[in-house]
């Protein structure tokens, strides 16, 4: 095994990792960190390939503006240690089959297609060439994503409003 597969298993196992303790985890902070540490790891496999660009944007993006602006929201909560309630046994069950199929249905496509190795050297990257396809309208431009990315922050910050939300007190 070569140092670059090595590194790559690493991160792979690490980015699973925290993903599974994020989304296991009973207590609201503790999901949120876990989630920071897996956006975190994906940002290294993004350095592993060496998009540094991206991998800042991930970092920029989400570790900085998502997963902040869901702290922030659990913190203005009152019930910061709390655990959250045991999930329906219906839900886990059809989640996890869910999850499962969807695990399946992702290896039959993977197997089913041939990943050729390009003939031409990459494109080279850089900021210039980056700015102008974010912006371009043409095929291969991403402003569509740039706004997709816009209103996932939107939601985000409409997701902690909800959070943060203190519910009346009941009076009997």
């Amino acid at each position: 095994m070569t140092a670059s597969s090595f590194i790559f298993y690493v991160l792979a196992a690490f980015i699973l990792g925290s993903g599974l303790l994020a989304v296991t985890s009973r207590k609201l902070f503790r999901a949120a960190i876990y989630l920071l540490f897996s956006l975190i790891g994906i940002a290294g496999l993004y350095f592993w390939m060496n998009y540094e660009f991206i991998a800042a944007v991930q970092i920029v993006v989400y570790v900085g503006g998502i997963v902040v602006l869901i702290i922030f929201s659990i913190f203005l909560t009152h019930h910061v240690g709390a655990e959250m309630e045991q999930p329906n046994r219906l839900r886990m069950g059809f989640a996890a089959l869910a999850a499962f199929l969807s695990f399946v249905f992702c290896a039959l496509v993977i197997s089913k297609n041939e990943f050729a190795i390009p003939d031409q050297a990459p494109v080279p990257l850089t900021v210039d060439r980056i700015g102008m396809q974010m912006l371009s309208l043409t095929e291969h431009g991403y402003i569509l994503p740039f706004e997709v990315v816009s209103m996932l922050l939107l939601a985000a910050m409409i997701g902690c409003i909800v959070i943060a939300m203190k519910l009346p007190e009941k009076t009997s």
